[in-house]
């Protein structure tokens, strides 16, 4: 039936509703229901017959039937909003016969009658999707939080959908601070605000943030972020009374007033402050008389910072939970004031040489409450002190000595009688096997043991602990070059809960033990074997490690293609792979990772040089890859790079190096479909100024490695760099520091970009085995 036929229809029900008045209005609303959905598959036949209609057509014929069919307008208003996405090019990139068609299905007029009671006057008016609750969109969009572009896409549904998620959204991080006026504007409940991604924030942007999230904003990150100064914390302290958590780290300019005008935000719970190198006791000291409330404080390379300025942060915040002083040049004068803190739990001292075993024994009768304890790199403090330091805290859990004084047996008896204890770093120490035999006695059940780089750890030692510690989670013995396979058979035999397992550069261990690994250890969701003699054996049982999402492969140079295809059709659940310098490595393998690894966000396939377009075009199918490196794989051209952008649309690094045969062609496909990236390197390629140019259309672009480019001119590099107006790092030929203009490079400085000139000469690639041997025979 025709639309006319149809509207005569809905009239003539109009009129029996207005002159009957006798009839019962469900019934009229019943039987119409009954007729239109009659009518509904000839409708849709008819709809699908405008599909072929030019968009323009379809509007015009549309806005005509509108006309009698009053009383849908809800329906119709569904067909604008879609005709409007398509207008702005939501769907452009689609080919058209793939397009999915609309389904204008017409509502159910009894049902909209029950659910609102409202007058149908008012219900014609309403878009469907106005009836949804909020509080049932806000558990969509919890579940789609993750997902930046799903997020976006739900929001560009209607009218209604737009305006709750602008009132849902509760974090924000900019690209510029020139979109904030306009971010800030949309979302009114922010409450964490994220600029580091900003190359520079300026004290107009601060009063603009103070001003609009006054009341909600609880969390500011300014780490890696330049150019404001204390007017704007000043403001952004006085005005935003709820905010608790602040982090100011890198900000090396930054003075003792502008800790003054932090001191302002009272209600300050969390402050960091990591390489404010400028900082001295007298800011420190405005902090601590200012927020009484702060609980958390990183103060790491503030080398301004001492005695006098920790031990007014321990008097006047009594609340402190956690303190981290790594390198700062404080003495015992401090420690007093520390040990009366009745709610710390975690203490960071990592390279205090300023602390030594004597001064620690007035620590002997406080922190109780301690449950993670860092003494790594304190060359003074050994087993005659440590007793002291933790006697109290009988609740430790975590405990980091690394590159420290040598953990013998004496030292790990002083931990015997902790019984919570479950993390233990030793990290670069030189470990004895009766040190090892003591710690295997503890009678706490570790979950966590680090060895990475620990000379004299022996087969006996090793093979001590592991036998007692059967709930070791996981397991570091990176470098340990003197342990065998009978080291990786007690590792399994016994720790077959383990979920993580490093055993990088264990050149002792033959390819028969990492068979083992595979056949026992079922659990393990991080393996790194990298530079080792595991085969494709050894993967064929590794495969069955099915919970498997990090892989490291690198310099693995008796693996094949057969291997890879195992871990492929064994480990679906793989996030990150790595296979540097396995050049055995060829496009077949990575083709089965990418049809059997769906989820795969980083692969590194660095220097094989088999590696073709065949594996890009296989890896455009995993559209969650977020890192590629394929670093001197010069077989690879701009086809298999724009295969890539096409199809993994969140790549955020991409390292192309070496990869002579890229050029201006595979530049453009990035340009277009790869917003997301921030950092690439081009070094060694055939891209040229032109290139580089379309780039700039990348607005999220930060990070960028240009050398030895042939291709690149002074005046090329001038108009990329003023283009690119996101740039936070550019790496550089030092020859081009003379031929930019000067005012140019102060400009970008100012703009926030930051220069790194390389006089690095051009240097053949080593052959991987050759290298190999070479650092073998650097080792003692």
């Amino acid at each position: 039936m025709s639309q006319e036929s149809i509207g005569n229809t809905v009239g003539a029900s109009n009129n029996v509703n207005r002159n009957a008045t006798n009839i019962n209005l469900q019934d009229v609303i019943r039987e119409m229901d009954r007729l239109l959905q009659q009518r509904l598959r000839p409708m849709e036949e008819r709809i699908e017959q405008l599909e072929e209609i030019s968009l323009e057509g379809q509007l015009s014929q549309r806005r005509h039937n509108s006309e009698c069919e009053e009383e849908y307008d809800g329906e119709i208003d569904d067909e604008q909003a879609y005709e409007q996405a398509t207008r702005q090019g939501l769907r452009q990139q689609e080919p058209r016969h793939q397009r999915a068609r609309p389904r204008y299905k017409l509502p159910v007029l009894s049902g909209f009658l029950n659910s609102t009671q409202t007058p149908m006057k008012k219900q014609k008016q309403d878009n469907p999707f106005n009836l949804v609750a909020e509080e049932i969109i806000f558990i969509i969009l919890d579940l789609l939080n993750r997902n930046s572009l799903a997020i976006k896409s739900f929001s560009l549904v209607c009218k209604s959908f737009y305006a709750v998620e602008s009132k849902h959204r509760c974090s924000l991080k900019p690209l510029r601070q020139e979109r904030l006026p306009a971010l800030l504007s949309r979302y009114p409940n922010i409450t964490h605000l994220d600029l580091t991604l900003c190359s520079r924030v300026s004290d107009a942007s601060l009063s603009l943030v103070s001003h609009s999230c006054a009341s909600s904003l609880r969390s500011i990150d300014f780490s890696r972020t330049p150019l404001f100064s204390t007017y704007g914390l000043l403001r952004l302290a006085l005005n935003c009374k709820n905010i608790v958590e602040i982090d100011l780290s890198n900000a090396t300019e930054l003075k003792d007033s502008a800790l003054a005008a932090v001191a302002e935000a009272k209600n300050l719970e969390k402050l960091s402050l990591a390489r404010c190198k400028s900082i001295t006791d007298m800011g420190v000291g405005c902090v601590a008389v200012g927020c009484r409330k702060l609980r958390f404080i990183c103060l790491k390379w503030c080398f301004g910072v001492g005695d006098l300025g920790i031990g007014l942060l321990a008097v006047k915040c009594k609340h402190l939970c956690f303190l981290d002083l790594s390198y700062l040049p404080i003495t015992n004068k401090c420690l007093s004031s520390i040990s009366k803190l009745q709610h710390l739990e975690e203490l960071i001292l990592e390279g205090c040489f300023g602390i030594e075993d004597d001064s620690l024994a007035v620590l002997k009768h406080g922190c109780n409450s301690l449950k993670s304890l860092d003494v790594s790199t304190c060359q003074n403090i050994s087993h005659n002190g440590l007793p002291s330091l933790i006697n109290g805290a009988l609740g430790l859990r975590q405990l980091t000595l690394a590159h420290g004084s040598p953990v013998t047996s004496s030292l790990a008896d002083c931990l015997r009688k902790h019984s919570m204890l479950q993390s233990v770093k030793l990290d670069g120490c030189f470990v004895t096997d009766d040190g090892l035999k003591t710690i295997g006695n503890w009678c706490a059940s570790l979950r966590e043991l680090s060895l990475s780089k620990c000379l004299g750890v022996t087969d006996e030692g090793l093979s001590s602990v592991v036998t007692k510690h059967r709930d070791l989670r996981k397991l570091d013995i990176t470098c340990c070059r003197k342990i065998t396979d009978a080291s990786i058979a007690s590792i399994t035999n016994s720790c077959k809960s383990l979920t993580s397992l490093r055993v990088e550069s264990c050149t002792l261990v033959t390819r028969e033990a990492f068979v083992l690994i595979g056949q026992r250890c079922h659990l393990l969701e991080e393996l790194d074997l990298t530079d080792n003699e595991v085969d494709d054996k050894g993967l064929k049982y590794i495969s069955r490690c099915s919970e498997l999402s990090s892989l490291k492969l690198g310099i693995c140079l008796n693996i094949t293609d057969e291997g890879l295809i195992h871990i492929g059709k064994g480990c679906s659940k793989l996030v990150e792979l790595d296979l540097y310098r396995s050049e055995e490595i060829t496009d077949s393998a990575i083709l089965a990772i990418a049809q059997g690894c769906p989820g795969l966000e980083m692969i590194n396939m660095a220097y094989c040089k088999y590696i073709t377009d065949r594996s890009l075009l296989s890896l455009s199918k995993c559209p969650q890859l977020k890192t590629l490196e394929s670093r001197g794989c010069s077989l690879i051209t701009s086809l298999g790079l724009k295969a890539v952008a096409v199809g993994c649309k969140e790549l955020t690094k991409l390292d192309i190096k070496k990869c002579h045969n890229i050029d201006d062609a595979g530049m453009l496909p990035l340009a277009r479909f790869s917003q997301n990236l921030r950092q690439i390197n081009l070094s060694h390629s055939s891209v040229t100024d032109i290139g580089l140019l379309s780039l700039s259309s990348i607005s999220c672009l930060q990070n960028m490695t240009i050398l030895h480019l042939k291709g690149l001119t002074p005046a090329g590099l001038a108009a990329v760099l003023l283009a690119c107006g996101g740039l936070k790092k550019v790496k550089l030929q030092a020859t081009f520091r003379w031929l930019l203009p000067l005012r140019l490079v102060q400009y970008l400085e100012s703009r926030g970009c930051m220069f790194q000139w390389k006089d690095k000469v051009l240097q053949e690639k080593l052959d991987p085995k050759c290298w190999k041997l070479q650092l073998e025979d650097l080792m003692p």
